[in-house]
């Protein structure tokens, strides 16, 4: 009898390189010469799962924003775990971008997901459960096949696997 395999796709980061990220951007921008004297902040609210980026300027936050995807790239995260609601003017003349951190795969893009894994025709079935995608196969190489395929594609959300057993 032949053993079932399975893996989980999920879009969960890691909150302590996330927030490892953070600070070091903290880090570089206190030190960076284009950003003395001005007035910067980079916050992140755990539990609204929001990261909030002010800049003197709008030149100031495009920088202060490619610094944390730089950081988080360094960390291990994509660049898809930011996605950006608004950016608006903020107290003293400042700029202020408030940014939705994605830890999650929206129904719509699971759905998606399931059936581009249907559409490769390999003997694996994938099934939604709650805010991942069970992927399951007797084949080891059949598995390995969909999590080629599926990091080839463009999601909307920062694809991570895990639980390969």
């Amino acid at each position: 009898m032949a053993k079932e395999h399975s893996f989980d796709i999920t879009a969960k980061i890691d909150l302590q390189n996330f927030k490892n990220a953070i600070n070091l951007v903290d880090r570089e921008v206190a030190n960076r010469y284009d950003f003395k004297g001005t007035t910067y902040e980079v916050t992140f609210k755990e539990k609204e799962k929001a990261l909030i980026l002010v800049a003197s300027s709008d030149n100031k936050l495009d920088a202060l924003k490619d610094i944390v995807i730089s950081k988080f790239l360094k960390q291990g995260l994509s660049s898809k775990v930011l996605d950006e609601l608004r950016v608006e003017d903020a107290s003293g003349g400042t700029r202020k971008a408030t940014f939705k951190v994605v830890d999650y795969i929206e129904s719509k893009e699971a759905k998606k997901i399931t059936a581009d894994i249907k559409k490769l025709k390999l003997k694996v079935t994938a099934q939604i459960e709650g805010d991942s995608i069970r992927v399951k196969g007797k084949n080891l190489d059949d598995l390995q096949k969909v999590m080629r395929e599926i990091r080839s594609g463009e999601w909307e959300a920062p694809l991570t696997f895990e639980n390969m057993r």
